[in-house]
């Protein structure tokens, strides 16, 4: 079997699809769109394995357009020209043309750009695919002249049966043999992965006919956390972190902590957050916290991974279980709103310093109360303008 084993089972029709039920069920638009061949210019989204390349490949063998694929990895502007000029060809002889880009994403704005008009007159229909959110990797432009299609994780049930099928469509030749709880057990540690599982499967192929659940762990040893420190899981799962903190939940706290400290996430990263949390989430409520902060922040630098782990993990500890105020960010947020709408009000003439005569003579610093001599509860600190206002 030279044909990676990913690409050598990879369906060919929607029946043979497992997982997205709901994105390319009967009664979905996906599905009609693909059976009557009217699929619009599409962005696939989803994590990698879901099945976005698969689901390219069965809409090439749906439709009557010519299918073109290249991959935003290895081809350029001049490539995509080239498309371009077959595309307007086909166009005046009333033929369609359809285009995918595997990680649509890894384009820069400039090649984005360069499809752009092409796709808005139809003369490409478009089917990208990224496992990066849209919004921050696709042209907004881009964007709206298309649909985002989302595709989720694939679950365990449906890597069981990816990893059947592949099984039955090789069995004859290779004889392989694996049992039930070996086939569940590859299926719960492929991270939804139809790619990861069937590599798996298939380099425990390359070893054995006979294939056991330690060989399958054996051969996963090296997996691959889901966790990219420049994509969106990064910031979902920081995002997860700082509200388990201030969910009060340490537990959860120290899971996701986990995460990005397995992941690979720089400790400094980490550390700069927790610092930015002392302040914003626990505040008045414990200054205690933002020491505590800056000390680990302090050690992470000093020692790195993995002796900087449990310094991570008691801080996180800490300022989940600590109480929780959110005073000074709660007024400073009020304060600036007044600084973006009154823009550079003047300081009050009685708060100014009067280091020269001239200043002195403008009535700089006249009437200031002293406050440690005098009562200056009547006192003014605000511009004439805010006068009465309150943040806190």
């Amino acid at each position: 079997m030279p044909t990676p084993l990913p690409d050598f089972i990879r369906p060919k029709n929607l029946v043979d699809f497992f997982g997205q039920e709901k994105l390319v069920g009967k009664n979905s638009y996906l599905f009609g769109a693909i059976k009557n061949d009217s699929v619009p210019s599409m962005i696939l989204w989803g994590p990698p394995g879901s099945g976005k390349t698969t689901l390219a490949h069965i809409i090439a063998k749906a439709t009557k357009s010519e299918f073109l694929c290249i991959s935003a990895v290895s081809s350029g502007k001049k490539i995509l020209l080239e498309i371009i000029a077959k595309a307007q060809e086909n166009k005046l002889q009333n033929k369609k043309t359809i285009l995918f880009i595997d990680e649509i994403h890894r384009w820069n704005k400039a090649q984005q750009d360069a499809l752009l008009p092409f796709v808005e007159n139809g003369t490409i229909t478009l089917i990208g695919a990224t496992t990066e959110n849209p919004s921050f990797e696709v042209n907004s432009a881009l964007i709206s002249r298309t649909r985002v299609f989302v595709l989720k994780k694939l679950t365990p049930n449906d890597l069981e049966k990816i990893i059947r099928r592949a099984l039955e469509k090789i069995s004859t030749a290779k004889k392989v043999k694996i049992d039930s709880d070996a086939i569940k057990f590859l299926a719960n540690l492929s991270n939804g992965d139809a790619r990861m599982a069937l590599n798996t499967l298939e380099a425990c192929m390359n070893q054995t006919k006979n294939i056991t659940l330690e060989l399958i762990r054996e051969v996963l040893q090296k997996s691959h956390l889901l966790y990219d420190k420049s994509g969106e899981e990064h910031y979902n799962i920081i995002s997860a972190l700082h509200k388990s903190m201030r969910g009060g939940n340490p537990d959860a706290s120290v899971y996701w902590l986990a995460r990005m400290i397995e992941g690979g996430e720089d400790p400094l990263y980490i550390a700069r957050r927790l610092v930015r949390f002392a302040s914003e989430d626990i505040g008045l409520a414990n200054n205690t916290a933002l020491l505590l902060t800056n000390a680990v922040f302090d050690a992470c630098h000093k020692l790195g991974y993995p002796e900087c782990n449990v310094h991570l993990a008691q801080c996180v500890i800490y300022l989940a279980k600590s109480k929780k105020d959110i005073t000074a960010y709660a007024a400073y947020s009020k304060a600036k709103k007044d600084v973006e709408k009154f823009g550079n009000l003047p300081v009050p003439l009685h708060l100014r310093n009067a280091p020269t005569k001239l200043m002195g003579d403008l009535n700089y610093g006249k009437g200031y109360k002293y406050t440690p001599l005098k009562d200056s509860s009547e006192q003014n600190y605000l511009p004439e303008e805010l006068e009465n206002s309150k943040y806190l």
